[in-house]
């Protein structure tokens, strides 16, 4: 069997993609040159990034590009003054002449006593195969296909009245690290999704919703037509929205939208606003926040997880954690810096671009699953009001007050009922996290995920 020379250079130009040698190379010459140059320390992150996409309405194609490149950032230390450079060309003696700036930006730079690399003792030394790279890399027609049955599956429902278009993507992603105390490590990852949104009704009386599925590999996408027929399905039942009294009820948060108050949790127990005081956590490391049994997880070791990655920014070696154990918050979120600042050890979860210094973040979170069905929590509730969307962002974290515009559908008799919008949900955040109960429907689709979640006594501002 022959190739044709077109397919020959396709696998050619994929192998090269896969390819991190030369970045690795790249991100070494880096760090010796910073030391030659006269820096302490040093570090250097070379990211690959290769995307490409298509957007189809009415059956055809109205955008396709694509994206390829990779940048280089360089950090060095001199003493305890630090500077970030970062570019995309490294041509001729771009390397030193790089270095030499970067030295010379950080000894001008202010002092800062919590600045430095990792300590060598946490660094990762066996990087985990995490499964995170699909070999398989669509072609630009394939994507067209699921765009294209994905919208076919959105109009054909019921009640749809057209299209508001749909997108297909794929790509490649990837960083190689290498410090100046010897660490050297690299991952790529790959990412695919598929995205329908359907319209319903006419005049000033549309509505619109929508459904997407992520993944690094395209076999564990949900096939176009599920996400089409599902945004189409739920474009209709939001058809007719009435207005609600203002009240207060139980509020039930539909799993697309639950992940949002794993999100401002986890927020709120950043080392980088605990160390500049600005969270209204600051003072609860070890309180008990949510009902017993309540955990959540944060998990960059996830097998094929949308966020998982071998080890940190730093080069840190990362583990699942508990950030809430049996209702407590155990832990804030740490890199090196604001471990430093806060007399603590990082707890691996540095993540940086190119161009920035280390900062503290989560990779895939989960709120564990409850015991009772998502229709047994809501089938004592008498009137309460069901979650599907939420808009705007209107949570304080200094404070804990939370405030969301929302639409919805209206619980009656534990019955899931007619369509609601134009309403907004306000509480505050320790209530919220102490009323909490979650349901067993907890799936693995996003980056945060959670299943469906029941919070008591919330004000709901209608008309």
């Amino acid at each position: 069997m022959t190739s044709s020379p077109s397919a020959a250079s396709s696998t050619s130009a994929q192998s090269d993609l896969l390819d991190q040698s030369a970045l690795r190379t790249l991100a070494e010459r880096l760090v010796e040159a910073a030391r030659k140059a006269g820096a302490d320390a040093a570090d250097a992150i070379a990211v690959r990034g290769v995307s490409q996409g298509v957007e189809v309405r009415d059956g055809r194609v109205e955008e396709s590009e694509r994206s390829e490149g990779d940048d280089v950032g360089l950090r060095v230390l001199v003493g305890r003054r630090q500077a970030v450079v970062s570019t995309n060309d490294v041509s001729g003696d771009g390397v030193a002449r790089l270095a030499e700036r970067a030295v010379a930006m950080a000894r001008v730079a202010p002092d800062d006593k919590f600045v430095g690399l990792a300590d060598p003792a946490l660094l990762a030394r066996d990087i985990p195969e995490l499964d995170l790279l699909d070999p398989k890399i669509p072609s630009t027609a394939e994507l067209e296909r699921r765009a294209q049955e994905a919208e076919a599956a959105a109009v054909a429902v019921k009640g749809v009245t057209k299209s508001g278009g749909a997108s297909a993507s794929a790509g490649i992603g990837g960083m190689v690290l290498v410090t100046s105390d010897g660490f050297h490590g690299a991952y790529l990852r790959s990412s695919q999704s598929i995205s329908t949104t359907a319209i319903s009704g006419e005049g000033t009386g549309m509505e619109r919703d929508y459904d997407y599925t992520a993944a690094p590999h395209g076999a564990d996408l949900l096939a176009p037509e599920a996400v089409g027929r599902s945004a189409g399905e739920r474009a209709v039942a939001r058809a007719n929205p009435r207005k609600v009294a203002t009240c207060q009820v139980p509020v039930v948060f539909d799993p697309r939208v639950s992940g949002s108050l794993v999100g401002h949790l986890v927020g709120a127990i950043n080392g980088a606003s605990i160390a500049r005081k600005t969270s209204f956590l600051k003072d609860k490391l070890g309180a008990q926040l949510f009902a017993k049994g309540i955990r959540i997880i944060d998990d960059p070791l996830r097998r094929r997880g949308l966020r998982s990655q071998p080890f940190d920014a730093e080069g840190v070696k990362v583990k699942q954690t508990a950030l809430v154990d049996d209702g407590v918050l155990t832990t804030w979120l740490l890199d090196s810096g604001t471990a430093r600042e806060l007399g603590l050890v990082t707890t691996g979860h540095a993540h940086r671009g190119v161009s920035s210094s280390p900062s503290p973040g989560p990779f895939n979170l989960h709120l564990e699953a409850g015991v009772v069905t998502a229709k047994e929590l809501i089938s004592d509730i008498k009137q309460g009001f069901y979650v599907t969307d939420l808009i705007g962002s209107g949570v304080n974290g200094v404070t804990g007050d939370y405030s969301r515009g929302a639409s919805g559908f209206w619980i009656e008799n534990g019955e899931i009922g007619y369509a609601v919008s134009e309403v907004t949900i306000a509480g505050h955040l320790f209530e919220i996290f102490k009323s909490m109960t979650p349901a067993s429907d907890l799936e693995f689709r996003y980056g945060v995920n959670a299943p469906t979640v029941r919070i008591e006594g919330l004000t709901l501002g209608g008309r």
